[in-house]
Parts: structure tokens; sequence; C-alpha cells
């Protein structure tokens, strides 16, 4: 029997440094692990919470327009070697955040919100995000 296959999970900073190419050391290897990962050489996973960090700080701090934002992470997310089990609701988190004024983590309840997962919360917003919700 084999061993299951290694899948990396990809923080932060690997990825703030492959979209920004702002760092003379950490941005050419981080280009050089997500081209394994485009070929198919390595398989990684961009967890919802590293997403979120990922927004957080590209907004607050680099500035960055939501569009771009959205536009760099869902590339990342339909790169080959991706693997994520939730990449649909990443996705869908993203395409809301870029479209209302919520927040991602809003986005990425309102996401992951089923009949099954119910968001329950104080606030408003989840209808406009059309998430299944009940209001406290």
């Amino acid at each position: 029997m084999q061993p299951p296959e290694k899948v990396y999970l990809i923080d932060t900073n690997v990825i703030l440094r492959y979209l920004l190419d702002d760092h003379k050391r950490f941005s050419p290897r981080a280009k050089a692990f997500m081209q394994d990962v485009a070929k198919g050489a390595k398989k990684a996973e961009l967890p919802s919470v590293v997403v979120v960090e990922c927004v957080y700080v590209m907004e607050k701090f680099y500035e960055i327009p939501k569009n771009e934002i959205v536009d760099k992470l869902s590339r990342i997310l339909n790169i080959r070697g991706i693997v994520n089990p939730d990449k649909s609701e990443i996705l869908d988190a993203l395409v809301k955040y870029e479209n209302s004024g919520a927040d991602i983590v809003d986005c990425m309840l309102a996401a992951k919100s089923s009949s099954q997962q119910v968001i329950v919360s104080f606030d408003k917003d989840f209808k406009k995000l059309k998430a299944t919700s009940e209001k406290l």
C-alpha cells in the first residue's frame, strides 16, 4: 500500500509574496513553488482562513481594490494543483465579497450556509448575501 500523496497547506506569506512579487528573497521562492503546483508536480491547498487573511492584508495594508483581490485569489484557486475540497465555496464567497459591502468573513459564512448549516447572527447582512440564516 502506498502512502497518501503529500498535500501542501499554503500560508498567507507565500500567497502574498507570490501575488505581490515584493520580496527579493521570498517572492522568487513562492513563484517557483506555485509553478510546481500549476504544473501538477505538487498538490496544494489554500485554506479558507488563509484566503480571509490574504483579503484582509491586501485590502487594508496594500489598499488593493476588491476586484483585483478577487481576481488574484480566484486565479490561484483555479490553478491545476490546488486541491481544496471547499474550492467552490471559497470562489462563491469571493464573488459575494466583490459584489457586496459585506466583509470576507460574512461572505465565507454565507457561501457555506445551507438548510443543514444555518447561520445564526444579529447581522441582517446575511439576507443580502442570500445566506441561509436566522436572526437572533
